[in-house]
């Protein structure tokens, strides 16, 4: 049996914000039918890395999947969107690492992850490491947590 291949952790960076090195990973993994499950370029944080960058992101995947390096995508990026300053990086990069569910809706989503989680381990959500972020949750989800 194969071991599961996952993108990169969201706490990569490159070229200063977090999760951009994941979306190129996603992209990459999923046209090389690596990843299934993984939704990506219209939801959660690759929607709204995309916005930050003005980068659409149909056209992000076909430069990703044209190859090169991620120094390469990321002069692309810089040509044809707007890359953001230290202090908006900074920002981004916090609301990465910290964010948390900020309503009851994204709570129970949240919950909802962490249940799904414990059951394909199985165990009870108690013995999972503690869980209060959507890093954490990711992380742990992929086995670096």
């Amino acid at each position: 049996m194969s071991k599961q291949e996952y993108p990169r952790s969201p706490k990569v960076q490159v070229g200063r914000l977090c999760h951009l090195a994941r979306l190129f990973d996603k992209i990459r993994m999923r046209h090389e039918g690596l990843i299934q499950d993984y939704h990506y370029l219209t939801t959660g944080f690759d929607k709204y890395l995309l916005e930050l960058l003005h980068i659409n992101g149909e056209d992000l995947e076909k430069r990703v999947l044209a190859g090169g390096t991620d120094e390469e995508i990321l002069a692309w990026i810089k040509s044809n969107g707007k890359m953001v300053s230290d202090e908006a990086s900074q920002q981004w990069n916090t609301m990465v690492l910290n964010g948390t569910p900020q309503n009851e809706q994204a709570q129970q989503r949240f919950n909802g992850l962490v249940e799904a989680l414990a059951k394909s381990r199985g165990v009870v959500v108690d013995q999972l490491p503690t869980l209060t972020t959507w890093v954490d949750v990711i992380e742990c989800d992929e086995g670096r947590l």
